[in-house]
C-alpha cells in the first residue's frame, strides 16, 4: 500500500529549498510535523522521513544539506529509517497557519512563488511507453483554484463547489504525525 503524501510534504517540504532529485534519490518518504515516539517536539518545523538504500550516498546528501542550510535542527536514525528535522522559514509563518486552516488560496504570493507552476511528469501511455509531459503543478492548481482542480473534485465526489470553497482537503494533524511503527505496516 502506498503512503499518502501529507499536507506537510506537499506544502512545507518544498519551501525548504531541497533539490527534488536529492529527495527522490535518497528515498524520501514523507514530511511530518513531529515524531510521536520522541519527547522533543520542535515548534515551527517539519520532519522528513527517509529510508535510504545506500547509506554512504545518503550521508553525502545529508552533509551537503548541512552545508547548504542552517535550518536543520537535528537528524537521527529510527529503526532503519532516518529522520531529518528542519526549521521552517518564520517569514512564512502566516502562510503555514493558513495551510493548516485549509485556506490554500489565501496564502501570500511570495509563498506561492516557492512552488513551480509547471512540472515535468513521466506518464505511461496506452502503448506502455513512458513519456514526459509538462503540466501545471498540483500546488499551483490548488492555490489558484483552477478549473481542472474543480472539475477533478466535482467528478470524483459529485459536489458542486461554490466561490468560497477550497479545492483540497483540510489539514488533519493526526495524519501529519510520524509514527514509524505505522509506516512499517504500510511498507
Amino acid at each position: 500500500m502506498a503512503i499518502k503524501k501529507t499536507i506537510s510534504s506537499m506544502f512545507m517540504v518544498p519551501t525548504l529549498g531541497i533539490n527534488r532529485e536529492g529527495l527522490k534519490n535518497n528515498q524520501f518518504i514523507n514530511g511530518y510535523q513531529w515524531d510521536v515516539n520522541r519527547d522533543i517536539k520542535h515548534e515551527n518545523s517539519v520532519s522528513l522521513l527517509f529510508k535510504p538504500k545506500n547509506m554512504p550516498k545518503f550521508k553525502d546528501f545529508l552533509d551537503n544539506e548541512y552545508e547548504r542550510t542552517e535550518d536543520i535542527i537535528e537528524d537521527y536514525d529510527s529503526d532503519g529509517f532516518v529522520v531529518v528535522v528542519y526549521s521552517l522559514n518564520k517569514k512564512f509563518e502566516k502562510d503555514f497557519e493558513l495551510i493548516k486552516q485549509g485556506k490554500y488560496s489565501r496564502t501570500s504570493s511570495k509563498f506561492q512563488d516557492l512552488f513551480p507552476k509547471i512540472m515535468t511528469i513521466d506518464k505511461k501511455g496506452d502503448d506502455g511507453k513512458i513519456r514526459r509531459e509538462e503540466e501545471e503543478s498540483l500546488q499551483y492548481r490548488i492555490f489558484n483554484k483552477t478549473e481542472w482542480m474543480k472539475q477533478y473534485w466535482e467528478d470524483r465526489i459529485a459536489i458542486n463547489f461554490n466561490e468560497g470553497m477550497e479545492y483540497w482537503s483540510g489539514y488533519d494533524e493526526s495524519k501529519e504525525l510520524l509514527d514509524i511503527s505505522k509506516i512499517k505496516e504500510l511498507m
